[in-house]
């Protein structure tokens, strides 16, 4: 008998110890991710992708047809203006020369012999020996020979050029960066100059081209100053400036941008031709403000986490004038973290294509609320404006918050999964 009782009293500690727990658990309520309020800079900026060239890049090609016999240069080979880069079989140039040279000799002895013939009839013309129509023939014959020597010469001239294109020579200074044709291959020039060499003249500086939307145009201006990252050196950040707007625009699927050049200092020549640049241009700064994280902005908690029981949202939904109400997830339309679907950090919409904002736009203030949690585990709805965001940071005024304070960027107990209907986690935000 006295075993049952000591084992009633066992079980019966037990069950009071459980439902003690169970009661401690359910007052202590959620808990939450909470993130300090700081104060410092939030600068906005416009992304874009470009990519990486020479300020100067020659295509250097070859204006007769022929067969590359000779290589001098290769790929990242230094070279010099005048510099010989390829020799094409000069057999066939050098055969043509000597024909036109021949040509000219030829033309040269008939001119000679003309003028001898004009010379004779001449005198005879003066002794009045002959007449003058003999005279005029000759000297006719005399004109002719002459044209005929100028003809041959100039085509000596254009078989002597051609034979010198044989020999292809650098036009600047600069870095072989491509070369499209080996000894033994064959080069047509027929209908245009084949490329067969690309030289940038200077890799110390270099260029960035980049296409910025045209919903972010405006805000650029030549000489401003931006810096971009390539995936080669992805922990360095390299600066640049924008040095021209051009006017003319580009379509891609509906979407317009402009094309913007940045130029680059690369003196320690890390950067190459063709590198993918991830551009950032900075538009707008704030300094000295208070900055809340993006996320505490698009936190929208239970009704019943709050201590007012969410009746002041419900009030002033049902207030003569209210716009409509969308739920505990509404928020201000265009708000920096509003939660609206489709739309990232800072409230801009998702990425359409190249060029456009990947971080906040400055605007006209708008209307926000962040949450404080209380010493009794409810949540303190705090209200304020929004002005600047750079996508993770959001700027804000208000009289309730200070640095330091804590504001809640969602759930952080196991209530964050178990949202019912399947949608986003409750407290996570609407991406």
């Amino acid at each position: 008998m006295k075993k049952a009782l000591v084992g009633a009293a066992i079980v019966a500690a037990v069950v009071v110890a459980a439902v003690l727990l169970l009661s401690k658990d359910k007052k202590s309520g959620p808990k939450f991710r909470k993130e300090k309020v700081t104060k410092g800079s939030v600068v906005a900026t416009v992304t874009a992708t470009g990519t990486l060239s020479a300020v100067t890049t020659v295509k250097v090609g070859s204006q007769v047809s022929g067969i590359i016999a000779r290589l001098h240069a290769d790929f990242n080979s230094e070279v010099r203006r005048g510099q010989l880069l390829a020799e094409l079989d000069p057999t066939p140039f050098q055969a043509t020369v000597e024909q036109r040279r021949a040509d000219q000799e030829r033309a040269k002895v008939e001119l000679r012999n003309a003028e001898l013939t004009l010379a004779r009839a001449k005198k005879l013309l003066e002794a009045q020996l002959q007449a003058q129509s003999e005279y005029d023939n000759a000297k006719a014959n005399r004109d002719s020979a002459a044209a005929s020597v100028a003809q041959s010469s100039a085509s000596l001239k254009q078989a002597e050029t051609n034979l010198a294109y044989t020999r292809i020579l650098s036009p600047i200074d600069g870095v072989v960066v491509d070369r499209q044709y080996d000894i033994g291959q064959t080069v047509a020039a027929s209908f245009q100059a084949p490329v067969l060499f690309t030289i940038a003249q200077d890799l110390t500086k270099m260029q960035v081209l980049t296409n910025i939307d045209e919903a972010d145009i405006g805000r650029v201006k030549e000489g401003q100053e931006a810096t971009f990252t390539v995936d080669a050196f992805a922990e360095r950040t390299f600066t640049g400036r924008v040095s021209q707007i051009r006017l003319s625009p580009q379509t891609v699927q509906n979407v317009v941008t402009y094309p913007v050049l940045l130029d680059v200092g690369n003196p320690e020549l890390r950067l190459r031709p063709g590198m993918t640049a991830n551009v950032l241009v900075p538009v707008d700064r704030r300094d000295d403000v208070l900055r809340v994280p993006n996320a505490a902005l698009r936190f929208r908690p239970d009704p019943a986490d709050l201590a007012d029981g969410g009746k002041k949202k419900v009030d002033a939904a049902a207030a003569p004038g209210a716009p409509p109400a969308s739920g505990a997830g509404s928020a201000t339309a265009g708000a920096p973290g509003a939660g609206q679907p489709g739309r990232r950090d800072g409230g801009q919409p998702g990425g359409n294509g190249a060029g456009r904002s990947g971080a906040g736009r400055p605007g006209p203030s708008r209307s926000g609320e962040v949450y404080v949690e209380l010493p009794t585990g409810k949540l303190r709805t705090v209200r304020l404006r929004t002005t600047l965001t750079d996508g993770n940071l959001t700027a804000v005024v208000t009289d309730e918050l200070k640095e330091g304070d804590e504001v809640v960027l969602g759930l952080a107990t196991a209530r964050a999964a178990g949202n019912a209907g399947g949608g986003a986690p409750r407290g996570m935000g609407r991406m």
